[in-house]
């Protein structure tokens, strides 16, 4: 007979305002990242703004709704929030000053609660209901959960009823054993992407480049945006074959890959048959595939984003977003000048993975221009990026460059070379100046021709 553990469930059991009672002034919080970050011990701790100083929140990406933590601190002395990865809703926190940023490779998140200088902690997250082995999922957000609650003083978990349940990986979820208190809400349904914008013609001409490129049996990773979207709707339209799935999010576009027989799994050289993942973001028919789903793999991030685990797969193609490039062929793809506007996340990850993997591939993929509030036109292949933004892909790790103008490999190539390559991916009306800046910084040969 299997042991019930509704008796233990009850006796955890505690209302969201007993559990935000439990913090203390100087206190240390870890919240789940995604789409596990706690909402109801959120709301019922910020209502103790006027009773509590010092505490700090750390977590990675807040979705909809924002933190009410930070909303009800008003001038932002009681509670400091840090974010690894900032969403769009992190983003406009921000700018307002009611967020900060710790900078962090996806793959670093676990081991950063088990530095010596790490204080002690409270970790809340957010999870599917218990089930009869007494177990609760982490369900669409796996990241860094297992590893902060293990580290973690206290945790306590915030079952949502509409969480779904995502199997078959590793540290997917806590045994009640693991847990202090247990807090039931309102059941929130998952937060939703809002539809991607129509493809425009620069967004067509950049999937259709890589598409080109990626061969029968390769490995996806899709990072987040417009653009991976779309290359996942026009590769079910190609006559590729069994493809793989080892990526950090699992999006819509992964599902009509499954349902148009693109994806198997069944040539990976690790993890066959399986689409591995670390968290789940899109609408609900990504939530609804993933729940209870076998072919479905939730790892952590450590697992996921690991460079020596993407490399263990063969043909690896990485695809992701940037904002600017540099005539040194240097990426920023989280800030513009000092204002943060996303992280490193696993781009650096992915790209370090595919590089050291077999065949694999990794492309970095930006407009060529972009235009600003006054309606002024301006190139992102810039002769140095603008001041303050940061790096995230080193030039020493960049494979191809994509653009509507064309797709370049940076990999082996001299700086001269790189700058060559770059300058033929810039819209036109930018390339003369680009090449005057080129040759002032001693990166032009006499001999190169850009058509």
């Amino acid at each position: 007979m299997k042991k019930s553990y509704l008796s233990e469930y009850q006796q955890k059991l505690i209302t969201p305002d007993q559990a935000a009672g439990l913090v203390q002034p100087g206190a240390y919080l870890l919240y789940g990242s995604f789409l596990s970050k706690p909402i109801e011990f959120d709301n019922s701790l910020a209502k103790r703004v006027n009773e509590l100083t010092d505490i700090d929140i750390y977590y990675g990406a807040g979705l909809i709704p924002p933190l009410q933590t930070a909303l009800a601190d008003h001038d932002h002395s009681v509670f400091t929030l840090n974010s690894f990865y900032f969403s769009a809703v992190d983003r406009k926190m921000y700018d307002q000053g009611m967020l900060h940023f710790t900078p962090a490779n996806f793959s670093q998140a676990n081991q950063m609660f088990a530095l010596p200088t790490n204080p002690p902690y409270t970790c809340v997250v957010q999870v599917a209901p218990m089930d009869e082995h007494g177990f609760f999922s982490f369900g669409a957000a796996n990241t860094y959960c297992f590893e902060g609650a293990l580290r973690a003083t206290t945790v306590i978990v915030e079952v949502n009823h509409n969480m779904p349940r995502v199997p078959g990986g590793s540290e997917d979820g806590l045994h009640i054993s693991m847990v202090d208190y247990i807090i039931e809400g309102s059941n929130p349904p998952m937060f939703e992407l809002p539809p991607s914008p129509e493809p425009t013609e620069v967004d067509m001409r950049m999937a259709e480049l890589i598409l080109e490129k990626i061969p029968d049996r390769a490995c996806l990773q899709l990072g987040v945006g417009t653009l991976p979207n779309i290359l996942g709707q026009l590769l079910c339209e190609t006559d590729l074959t069994d493809l793989g799935i080892h990526s950090e999010m699992f999006c819509d576009s992964m599902v009509d890959l499954f349902e148009a027989g693109k994806i198997t799994g069944r040539y990976k050289t690790i993890d066959r048959g399986k689409i591995v993942v670390t968290f789940c973001l899109g609408t609900n028919k990504a939530y609804e595939f993933v729940d209870g789903n076998p072919i479905m793999a939730s790892h952590p991030c450590d697992y996921t984003n690991d460079a020596r685990v993407i490399s263990r797969n063969d043909n690896v193609v990485s695809i992701n977003n940037a904002i600017e490039i540099d005539l040194f062929s240097q990426i920023s793809a989280e800030s513009s000048g000092i204002r943060q506007i996303s992280g490193t996340g696993g781009q650096l990850d992915f790209v370090e993975g595919a590089w050291f993997s077999k065949g694999g591939q990794s492309f970095l993929c930006l407009t060529s221009t972009f235009t600003d509030k006054s309606g002024t036109v301006h190139s992102r292949i810039v002769p140095t990026l603008k001041t303050g933004s940061i790096v995230t892909t080193p030039r020493t790790l960049v494979d191809y460059i994509v653009t509507e103008y064309g797709i370049a490999q940076m990999k082996g190539q001299p700086a001269w070379s790189r700058a060559e390559r770059l300058i033929s991916l810039a819209h036109p009306d930018f390339r003369d100046d680009l090449i005057r800046q080129a040759q002032d910084m001693k990166l032009w040969r006499r001999t190169n021709k850009i058509e």
